[in-house]
């Protein structure tokens, strides 16, 4: 699909509500519209809160119109992935398994956006247990890439990518566990923001790995982002992984200005090897330009224990899923898509020392993170050394196609990344770019990611909606 206008941020639409330019309605109005024409071929939606979110919408107006103002998200059209509870309706995970009474009410980030004045349009579609793939033999929507239907939108938060990148929300949910933030971010041409684990209260979202989940906001831009994680971030005693540190206003520290930012930067071509896009490069040499535009200044590194760091990621990961299901997958096995039965049966192949090796891996190559950041302020690589993934190779199995994605390295160490847009694929599919921080320091990610859109537009870029010769082919 070709590119047919630029987008509208939630930055530029808080502006419009409050200028009376625009209205909550409207905005709820025209995502709905936008996901009708998106909606059939791609698969965003599990759920819409059609009543529920005009009836939010038009209190939010009246309010503004008096003149209160809820807080920043006031009247704005919002998505959640359906691995987080929402009060209005079940929580599926997009599995016939789990118990969809287990869990009710808003989950903690879920109250936090509805406090600052943020609109729940709906349920935005996810792999099963945000670890399986799409399976078209289950009842649920198969997740296409708006960019491209023969592409998928990129694993987990499939629907959270793509419903931001059509513009059916102006911003979403997603988490990250193995990079299920930042790999629909790159394949959909979005920024979406992994915080510092523990920065963000993961009460009332389905577990998947329990000491790698992050929950993490999805938006048009750097700045949308920032926005989000305002309201998003701080402690609360319901998350045991939650961590008590203070939080900062992030949205007011997108300067513009990288002057004595000193940033290392990482092609991590040796780790896709002939399977990176040609496209990667040249995007890459462009983005490191444009930070330097900004005032920065890039250097070469290597990041430590690359290799290690992401192996530890996935044993890590399988082995607590596995934790987390194994009754299930006793009783119901059939019931588990087939790639989620894959994926969580490898775990039988670790055994207890295994866990424990990733573990002591962790903390090694975590060490040896710090210690490259003594002389560096943030790290940048590629989101991944290729664009979308296509339906027929993901169909070989996902641990086929994640060698050239280069997220679960940072999922691993827990330090904030942000992914920002950085040009296409010569087929016309998004390339993403990785900011990575210092534990914490969410605050420089975003102001170097918003630096970046200052100078470039592929954030701004809507894929066409599909035509009927499209779908039809």
């Amino acid at each position: 699909m070709t590119t047919t206008e630029t987008a509208l941020t939630i930055t530029e639409a808080a502006t419009a509500l409050r200028a009376g330019t625009t209205t909550s309605v409207d905005l709820v109005e025209q995502c709905y519209a936008t996901a009708d024409a998106y909606d059939g071929e791609v698969g965003m939606f599990l759920a819409r809160y059609t009543e529920s979110a005009l009836q939010a919408a038009a209190e939010a107006d009246a309010d503004l119109a008096a003149g209160k103002d809820v807080g920043p998200l006031h009247g704005i059209p919002l998505g959640i992935k359906d691995i987080i509870t929402t009060r209005e309706g079940p929580t599926t995970g997009q599995s016939l398994v789990h118990d969809r009474t287990a869990m009710s009410g808003d989950a903690v980030v879920v109250d936090r956006l509805r406090s600052a004045g943020g609109l729940v349009l709906g349920k935005l579609t996810t792999m099963e247990f945000a670890i399986g793939a799409p399976d078209d033999t289950k009842p649920f929507p198969v997740p296409r890439n708006p960019w491209s239907l023969e592409h998928w939108a990129g694993g987990s938060s499939s629907g959270s990518g793509s419903a931001v990148s059509s513009g059916a929300v102006l911003g979403a949910l997603g988490t990250d566990t193995g990079g299920s933030i930042r790999i629909p971010a790159a394949f959909c041409g979005i920024s979406g923001l992994m915080p510092t684990f523990g920065r963000v209260p993961k009460s009332g979202c389905i577990p998947l790995g329990y000491s790698l989940d992050h929950i993490g906001p999805m938006a048009r831009s750097a700045a949308d982002c920032a926005l989000m994680l305002d309201v998003l971030a701080g402690y609360d005693a319901s998350d045991l992984c939650a961590i008590d540190v203070p939080v900062d206003e992030y949205s007011g520290a997108l300067t513009g200005d990288l002057t004595g930012v000193r940033i290392g930067a990482d092609r991590l071509a040796r780790i896709a090897g002939d399977k990176e896009d040609p496209a990667v490069a040249e995007a890459f040499a462009a983005a490191l330009a444009a930070l330097e535009s900004r005032g920065a200044t890039v250097v070469e590194v290597e990041l430590p224990f690359y290799a290690e760091m992401s192996t530890a990621d996935m044993v890590i990961l399988v082995s607590e899923a596995f934790a987390y299901h194994r009754p299930d997958l006793q009783k119901r096995w059939l019931d588990y898509g087939a790639a989620t039965r894959e994926i969580l049966g490898t775990a039988i192949f670790y055994s207890a020392m295994d866990f424990v090796q990733a573990q002591r891996a962790r903390t090694v190559g975590t060490q040896a993170l710090t210690a490259l950041y003594a002389d560096v302020d943030l790290i940048v690589t590629p989101t991944s050394g290729v664009g979308a993934i296509s339906f027929e190779d993901l169909a070989g199995g996902i641990a086929n196609i994640m060698t050239p994605i280069y997220t679960g390295y940072w999922d691993t160490t827990g330090n904030p990344v942000l992914s920002v847009p950085m040009g296409f694929t010569a087929a016309g599919l998004p390339l993403g770019l990785q900011v990575a921080g210092r534990p914490f320091e969410e605050g420089l990610v975003l102001r170097a990611g918003d630096a970046f859109q200052q100078v470039t537009d592929h954030h701004l870029q809507v894929p066409a909606a599909p035509d009927a010769e499209e779908v039809a082919a």
